[in-house]
């Protein structure tokens, strides 16, 4: 997925409705939970934390929403707590799916993830039946409307703070970091005032998969569809060319 198409993902999903809000949020609330058990309370010596407050004011998540997240997950012995899982399968004509979630019930989420790949014509595979399809990258967008920075000085500054690449899109800017490198470009950025529209460890297709049949189309978008509306899901990657 090149810059371009993820961004145009990102303000859509941005310009939808309060409930799709509220299900981003829910996200990384979850998210904000686990990095404070696993971490601790204080972003300063938890840069796991440090990169989800980054995904929530990307989100526009309101910092006393984050706040009350973060202390929620640190007073609270007894909260849930979140079990990672992923899942690998296909789609329609071989599309690879990677289904990320945190769960408090494992046959639930499994359940939910099953029936969705099966509404929509797919299958559940092994684990790392098409991860090798893909490379886990730090993935940095930034809207050009909202940078004041010339694009050859942005690009310096990821550059030279570890960025792998950086390419110049129709509406915005594409760094690509390794995993390692992650937090400490989105730090650079940030320490620079640089307003980012997602910021995010991601997983990047080495190929795409393009859909002629409308038939197969409608069914891509039934399981994409079924695990945006699942609350235990984190994220998914596909290699569909939409």
């Amino acid at each position: 997925m090149s810059g371009h198409s993820k961004f145009a993902n990102i303000k859509h999903k941005k310009e939808k409705n309060d409930a799709a809000k509220g299900k981003i949020f829910t996200i990384i609330g979850r998210e904000i939970a686990v990095a404070v058990k696993e971490g601790g309370a204080d972003p300063a010596n938890n840069s796991k934390l440090r990169d989800v407050i980054a995904k929530a004011k990307a989100n526009n998540m309101p910092n006393d929403t984050i706040e009350r997240g973060i202390k929620k997950a640190a007073g609270d012995a007894n909260s849930v707590n979140y079990v990672a899982i992923t899942y690998e399968g296909y789609g329609p004509s071989g599309t690879a799916i990677i289904v990320n979630a945190l769960t408090d019930n494992k046959n639930r989420t499994a359940s939910n993830v099953r029936n969705a790949f099966t509404k929509g014509g797919g299958n559940v595979g092994t684990t790392g039946c098409v991860s090798f399809m893909f490379d886990e990258k730090g993935q940095i967008i930034i809207d050009k409307e909202e940078c004041d920075m010339d694009a050859d000085d942005l690009m310096m500054l990821a550059l030279d703070a570890g960025a792998e690449d950086f390419s110049d899109e129709e509406d915005s800017y594409d760094i690509i970091t390794t995993p390692d490198d992650f937090t400490a470009v989105r730090e650079a950025l940030e320490n620079e005032k640089i307003p980012m529209a997602s910021a995010e460890v991601t997983m990047i297709p080495q190929n795409y998969v393009e859909l002629t049949n409308e038939d197969d189309i409608k069914k891509m978008n039934r399981i994409l569809d079924m695990l945006d509306e699942d609350d235990d899901v984190q994220s998914v990657y596909h290699n569909w060319d939409e």
